[in-house]
């Protein structure tokens, strides 16, 4: 459960009978929660432009308020950089005690008392762990200029990176200008080539959700720096500034929240109070996005408040369904037919285990499966050409709940896993298939005749 301090009090999660139900959209089609989504119960209305939640391990898209449309991120920005970084470190291209010199621009953005900074001196060099700390804990603009710069060379040349990451994951509504979620008209003239002055990041909420799924997938420790609520930069120098995180809902900060460990606020004029949060409970990992919260401007913890509401609602309504065993077959797929074997059908089987998120109290009955056959085996007319080996993957499996119209984070409609043959099965001989051949002429013969 969750506490809170001063000023901490929330709405509850659960709306009251006779309140309208919110409308949401998925890729443009609005409907109504009560609907079409099978939870248990209505989900909140959220009060920001938009708000997004997923499961982290599957992708399972959990609650979807205007989550496709762009928006401004502003320092969530900033979570790229993070995996960049510890892409980079894996790769040996850089490690956390490599010193750094900070540059003329990195200096100048670090001492504008306007920004979120630790101040940066260009006598001194940084490592690169504790410039990152300064980034995941305190949103530090300047430090994350300069690890940019560490990484590539030139910032313009770290945003040229930035977008190749999001287009190896697929994600296309999105506009990045520069490292750290500023407004172009922050950086005192080194902006991106061939953008505007007033440009600023953009991205759709389900675009944020996804870079922050693979951030906590690919590198959970980034956790152990993102749940820390206070730390001193430079601890034990004349530069020792305390950072207090600007992730209100850590152990012992103003909006505490039992179980959150992450991961990134974000504020502009333009992206308004924004945050990716993350929280465990029960061993179900979700991420959640506010953008833009109603009032956000004046009222500081209003991001938090709509966050707090999120997860209340999500680890209420949802949870996990073991649905197949590896080799379980998939009776509500269907069968798959066979060209050239000795048998002309064969079942699906699960290629691996299928655990899928779902609704509260959904059970087995209400599971529905997709089989799509691998391309490469078919004959051309949606059969599987023999032989082909027991275990031997066939397709794929989209695994989802009827009526459940949320979706994953990737678009599928369902849990994708593999699908596979529950059997052997042998090419059939040349005298059995010219016997399966004449009885198929001569039956098509007969049906076109009394048709």
């Amino acid at each position: 459960m969750k506490t809170f301090k001063k000023f901490g009090a929330i709405l509850a999660a659960t709306i009251l009978v006779g309140t309208a139900a919110p409308t949401f959209q998925i890729a443009g089609t609005e409907f109504n929660v009560t609907t079409e989504v099978a939870a248990a119960s209505q989900a909140p209305e959220i009060k920001a432009n938009a708000a997004f939640a997923i499961e982290a391990e599957t992708g399972k898209v959990l609650l979807n308020q205007n989550g496709d449309t762009p928006l401004g991120i502003a320092s969530m920005t900033k979570m790229i950089v993070e995996y960049i970084l510890f892409e980079a470190i894996e790769a040996g291209e850089v490690s956390w005690d490599q010193q750094v010199s900070i540059s003329d621009y990195a200096f100048k953005i670090s001492h504008d008392t306007r920004l979120s900074n630790v101040h940066l001196r260009q006598d001194e060099t940084y490592s690169i762990e504790e410039l990152y700390q300064a980034l995941a804990i305190y949103s530090a603009n300047g430090a994350t200029i300069a690890i940019a710069e560490a990484i590539a060379g030139t910032e313009p040349a770290f945003v040229d990176l930035m977008k190749e990451q999001l287009d190896e994951w697929g994600i296309t509504e999105y506009q990045i200008y520069n490292s750290t979620g500023l407004n172009n008209s922050d950086l005192q003239g080194n902006i991106y080539p061939g953008s505007a002055e007033i440009d600023e990041n953009t991205m759709t909420a389900r675009g944020i959700a996804e870079v922050a799924m693979h951030l906590v997938n690919d590198y959970p420790e980034v956790l152990e720096t993102t749940s820390i609520p206070k730390m001193t930069f430079r601890e034990g120098t004349s530069d020792a500034i305390n950072m207090s995180n600007w992730n209100w809902m850590l152990e012992g900060l103003l909006f505490e929240r039992e179980n959150v460990d992450g991961l990134k606020t974000g504020t502009t004029d333009f992206a308004g109070a924004s945050i990716a949060g993350t929280a465990e409970e029960d061993d179900m990992r979700i991420i959640t996005i506010v953008m833009n919260a109603d009032g956000g401007e004046t009222d500081k913890g209003a991001r938090f408040k709509e966050t707090d509401k999120i997860m209340d609602w999500v680890f209420a309504n949802w949870e996990f369904l073991d649905v197949y065993k590896e080799g379980d077959i998939v009776s509500e797929a269907g069968t798959v037919a066979i060209d050239q074997g000795k048998k002309d059908s064969a079942e699906i089987a699960a290629g691996s285990d299928v655990t899928i998120v779902v609704p509260d109290g959904t059970d087995k009955e209400e599971v529905t499966a997709q089989y799509t056959a691998n391309p490469e085996l078919l004959n051309g007319e949606d059969q599987l050409t023999a032989p082909f080996k027991k275990g031997e993957e066939i397709g794929k499996v989209q695994v989802s709940v009827e009526g459940e119209d949320l979706g994953y984070i990737d678009g599928n409609e369902g849990k994708e896993v593999s699908a596979v043959t529950t059997e052997a099965v042998e090419k059939a001989n040349f005298f059995a298939l010219a016997g399966r051949w004449v009885g198929n002429f001569f039956s098509d013969l007969f049906a076109n005749i009394f048709n």
